[in-house]
């Protein structure tokens, strides 16, 4: 071919380029380039066609996932090895063959790191949305920790088989690796105690991502259990970020686990009430939690509990069976309403901190009769 291409080429495409490339092979380069990427794409969709064929032939669901994920890294890893075939006709010089063939092999192991990175991505919700995974809620903080912590071992695999590939001496760095992490795990003791945090917490389940918790004396919504922090939405809006360490050895609230939520309050009278308008109070206010269709019936506590000194106190303490937050308000405001009705139907009012001072007229007394 070579022989073909000297006799029927001009002179001009003949010539050395830069690089020490011919001009010929220069303007072939392109072409080359053009039709490995329209052949890679047809063969990438053929191969993804018939891996999807095989894949549609079981019930389960996560093959399917495996062979979208694979899909862009497929093609591309298509057109690199038909440009390193093609660009073998084109007969460059040692030196330029060497440099491409070192180029192409750099790209095909990024793609295949990267399948690998998008199989544990897909692997990841494929685990979550799946039955067994609905019925071990272990698995859902887990799962995410694993492929977080996947990734950053593929990546490492990945780099020193990248450098290991370009050329460079990639012993002395696993041995280097093996003697550094001593002094890296001494370094990074916090990190390694926030990591196994993090494992913890997967494992005891304290809460989610997405559950309200109280954390020591934080309070939020976990937006997220990363490798080496929990982070915490908090009522303002802020975020908060708590070192897993320090969370798994914390008391941990958490909001999203109770089953009710919890009327609790203190009516205080006025002390000009009666007794048979404080009786008529406390009757009413046991008939109206009872008759509420959230209020949960089998423990309802109205008790009349002392003298304070401004006001007659009566505890109420009741139970929604509700864990709605915003319906749990507005029902909590209408029962509110109701007992301001009651007390006022029955003739007394509602106390505020107040004294008496009694005045004692010293000039009205009598005189001591004097011996």
């Amino acid at each position: 071919m070579h022989d073909f291409l000297h006799e029927h080429l001009p002179d001009l495409l003949l010539r050395t380029g830069p690089l020490g490339v011919l001009w010929w092979q220069w303007v072939a380069l392109p072409i080359v380039i053009l039709a490995s990427l329209l052949l890679g794409a047809v063969l990438g969709k053929l191969t993804r066609f018939g891996l999807a064929r095989l894949a549609g032939r079981t019930d389960a669901t996560w093959d399917d996932a495996l062979v979208a994920a694979i899909a862009s890294p497929l093609r591309w890893a298509w057109s690199l090895l038909l440009f390193r075939a093609l660009v073998d006709l084109l007969t460059l010089y040692p030196r330029a063959a060497h440099s491409i063939r070192s180029v192409v092999g750099t790209l095909w192991f990024l793609c295949v790191f990267w399948a690998v990175i998008n199989v544990l991505d897909e692997l990841r919700t494929s685990v979550a949305a799946s039955e067994w995974a609905k019925r071990k809620p272990i698995a859902r903080s887990l799962v995410p920790l694993a492929v977080r912590v996947g990734k950053v071992v593929v990546g490492i695999i990945g780099f020193i088989s990248l450098l290991s590939e370009l050329g460079y001496p990639v012993a002395g760095l696993i041995a280097g690796l093996g003697i550094g992490g001593i002094a890296i795990a001494l370094a990074a003791q916090k990190t390694i105690e926030n990591l196994f945090g993090a494992f913890s917490i997967g494992v005891d389940q304290p809460f989610r991502e997405g559950d309200a918790v109280k954390i020591n004396e934080h309070v939020g919504v976990v937006e997220s259990i990363g490798l080496r922090s929990t982070r915490l939405r908090t009522g303002d809006r802020t975020v908060v970020s708590i070192p897993n360490a320090q969370v798994a050895d914390s008391r941990i609230e958490s909001f999203a686990e109770r089953d009710r939520l919890k009327l609790a309050l203190k009516l205080g009278l006025v002390y000009g009430t009666t007794g048979a308008a404080l009786r008529g109070v406390l009757d009413e206010l046991r008939t109206t939690l009872r008759d509420h269709p959230l209020i949960w019936d089998e423990q309802i506590d109205v008790r009349f509990i002392g003298f304070a000194p401004s006001s007659l106190d009566v505890e109420i303490s009741a139970w929604f069976e509700s864990t709605d937050m915003e319906g749990f308000r507005a029902a909590r405001e209408q029962l509110l309403m109701t007992f301001m009705e009651i007390v006022e139907k029955q003739g007394s009012a509602l106390a505020l901190p107040s004294q008496t001072v009694y005045v004692d007229d010293v000039r009205a007394r009598p005189a001591p009769a004097r011996a």
